[in-house]
């Protein structure tokens, strides 16, 4: 079985975010990107694919240079080979394309991309992908078994969950709980030093225009000055939320 993981360079949580060009580009300046975490959980569950039932893995990135020291880690996790599409990762259909482009030129069996990056949050390339190969499509995948060419997947739905049987060629949204974050792998040393080994291609975008762009970036409002009350003082207490918070 041949998979393909579609890996996102996204911000890590932790990092401060702010923008430049009057609010309209992201600046990057001292941020520590990583792999999109849906994308990690993909990820795991690949290797368990190659671990038991000898799978091929590769990864994919869509994106510039500088990206590139996200899909080592992925090799370094145990992912086979990698490829960067060279281009900006502009926005979800440009994407979306240039990763069918790659898809169909492999013959894949299984497609895995998180259901969405944490970056944007806009959940469209997974579907967009499948649509564009022509494939099967699960999204909110928390459960994966393959057979031959059949598959059983288990998909998040609302109040519950959903088990479904499909057949290959297969993609589906990865997120939280397709595999236990327990199971989530750290490069080691060893992992490292062979991924520098592990071949990189380099292929160029094929043709394609955004369909959307973003036009400005906004931060959430600041949280508001916090009062202390004492706890022997409910009186001011009840004044506070009756007068200023209005709340009673």
């Amino acid at each position: 079985m041949k998979i393909l993981v579609c890996i996102s360079h996204v911000p890590d949580t932790t990092s401060k975010i702010n923008f430049t060009d009057d609010n309209t580009a992201f600046d990057s300046t001292g941020v520590q990107f990583v792999i999109n975490p849906n994308d990690e959980f993909g990820l795991t569950r690949a290797m368990w694919f190659k671990e038991k039932q000898g799978a091929q893995v590769t990864v994919v990135n869509v994106g510039t240079a500088d990206t590139e020291p996200t899909l080592r880690k992925a090799l370094a996790i145990g992912a086979d080979a990698a490829i960067r599409v060279n281009t900006p990762a502009t926005d979800g259909f440009s994407v979306a394309k240039q990763l069918a482009h790659v898809a169909k030129e492999g013959a894949y069996d299984l497609i895995i991309a998180g259901r969405e990056s944490i970056d944007y949050n806009g959940g469209m390339v997974p579907g967009m992908l499948a649509g564009l190969i022509d494939a099967n499509f699960v999204n909110n995948c928390i459960g994966l078994e393959v057979e031959g060419t059949s598959a059983k997947a288990i998909r998040e739905i609302d109040g519950g969950k959903e088990t479904v049987s499909t057949a290959l060629p297969l993609v589906i949204g990865s997120q939280k709980g397709l595999v236990e974050e327990s199971d989530l792998r750290i490069p080691n040393m060893r992992g490292i030093m062979m991924a520098r080994k592990k071949p990189l291609t380099i292929v160029e975008p094929v043709s394609s225009e955004a369909e959307t762009t973003s036009v400005a970036f906004e931060k959430p409002t600041p949280k508001g000055a916090v009062t202390l009350v004492s706890p022997d003082n409910l009186d001011e207490l009840v004044n506070l939320l009756h007068n200023e918070a209005k709340v009673i």
